[in-house]
């Protein structure tokens, strides 16, 4: 199956994204929480601080300043897309929180999550794609990624139901299929869940953020690419 546009968003998606480290002097633990916070803008509480040197045996109890070493929680990235959308959230009075989680995912739950996900999680993907613009300045990197009540586990099953559908009537028709502009991660989950299908091959083609994904039967990709048959989901 060609998905070399797969490939390529897949390997810079599942890049680990580094927390920040920096070493200071300090008096004390919280003293190098605080400096840390400031230099960074973020909360002291989403810092962890490992001590390298206590300072007694150079200064003694008084007036002793200690080396240690202050890193993130979570990738600096994260940590200001999380406080971006608990200000979105505030602004907009809606009933939500932000939070990180072990699998780098921006979480928002609350009484409003259906306003936030919005139909079809337009309004999430939105979200998501105005927080990238922003804090996203690297493009090697890894996208923010948002969820909101389990939504994102509800739209996997969807998109995989909804690639072998569209992957039957392409072999039926013998022609082939182009689906709606889809986000990088929801590409990837239609390539994965068709790559073992050995009658049908996918691309993503486009540009960002009208790529979008078409399903081609296996036999004669390049006569059928002339005449491609549209449709949208």
């Amino acid at each position: 199956m060609n998905n070399s546009g797969s490939g390529r968003e897949s390997a810079i998606e599942v890049r680990e994204m580094a927390v920040e480290t920096m070493v200071l002097d300090a008096p004390s633990i919280d003293a190098a929480k605080v400096q840390a916070a400031d230099l960074w803008k973020v909360s002291a509480g989403d810092l962890d601080v490992k001590v390298l040197d206590d300072g007694k045996r150079l200064f003694g109890l008084l007036g002793r300043k200690m080396k240690l070493e202050v890193s993130t929680r979570y990738p600096l990235m994260l940590i200001q897309a999380r406080d971006f959308a608990e200000s979105v959230m505030g602004q907009s009075e809606l009933g939500l929180n932000a939070s990180l989680g072990d699998n780098c995912i921006v979480n928002l739950d609350g009484e409003d999550s259906a306003i936030i996900i919005g139909r079809h999680g337009e309004t999430l993907k939105a979200l998501e794609f105005l927080t990238n613009l922003i804090y996203r300045s690297d493009q090697t990197m890894p996208k923010i990624r948002f969820d909101c009540g389990g939504y994102r586990v509800r739209r996997e099953e969807s998109l995989v139901r909804l690639a072998e559908s569209v992957a039957r009537e392409v072999i039926h028709k013998h022609t082939a299929i182009s689906l709606e502009p889809m986000s990088s991660w929801e590409r990837r989950i239609i390539h994965l869940a068709l790559q073992d299908n050995v009658d049908i091959s996918t691309t993503s083609e486009g540009e960002e953020p009208m790529r979008k994904i078409v399903i081609y039967p296996r036999a004669g990709n390049s006569e059928r690419r002339r005449r491609t048959g549209k449709r949208r989901f």
